[in-house]
């Protein structure tokens, strides 16, 4: 049987405490297992007995170069429900001044932020199967949440029959 789906992820970071405070306002992670040197986080909607796992470094650990100078993982995405979430976290990344871009790639409507090491991650809306046109070719558009709310509207489940097994 083929992989299914990704089950959690777990990065290096320089302060556990920074991290885990980050993931927690930003994106509504909740600590399950606090450790020495390390945290498991869970997402608010998950059932996953942990969906992040973090572990320090210290000080010696370096600003990320994947892509720059080394290879390795460029970012991770994260999927929400509505483009009202997508919105609101948005709205959280900005004033954490983790923002640095968002991407209408047609299927996917999508944010782009860093967290306080400077590693990059995606959150993202699915636009559902039932309502994908021609947009279902990759795109790098710019992303304009609200007129993409006018499009689907702000409270449609995203990812139906994409990401998530249809309701019929």
């Amino acid at each position: 049987m083929p992989v299914q789906r990704l089950n959690h992820a777990v990065l290096y970071v320089r302060e556990v405490d920074r991290s885990v405070a980050f993931y927690t306002a930003a994106l509504g992670f909740r600590v399950i297992v606090s450790l020495p040197g390390g945290a498991f986080l869970q997402a608010e909607g998950s059932t996953n007995d942990h969906d992040l796992g973090l572990f320090a470094m210290g000080e010696r650990g370096g600003a990320p170069t994947a892509g720059i100078s080394t290879v390795g993982l460029y970012h991770l995405a994260w999927e929400v429900d509505t483009l009202a979430e997508l919105a609101r976290i948005a709205g959280v990344l900005r004033e954490h001044g983790a923002l640095v871009g968002a991407s209408d790639h047609g299927s996917t409507k999508a944010l782009y932020a860093k967290d306080p090491d400077g590693l990059e991650f995606e959150v993202s809306w699915l636009v559902p199967a039932d309502l994908l046109g021609p947009e279902k070719q990759m795109q790098a558009a710019p992303l304009d949440i609200d007129a993409e709310i006018a499009r689907y509207g702000a409270d449609t489940p995203g990812g139906i029959g994409v990401s998530v097994p249809s309701l019929r």
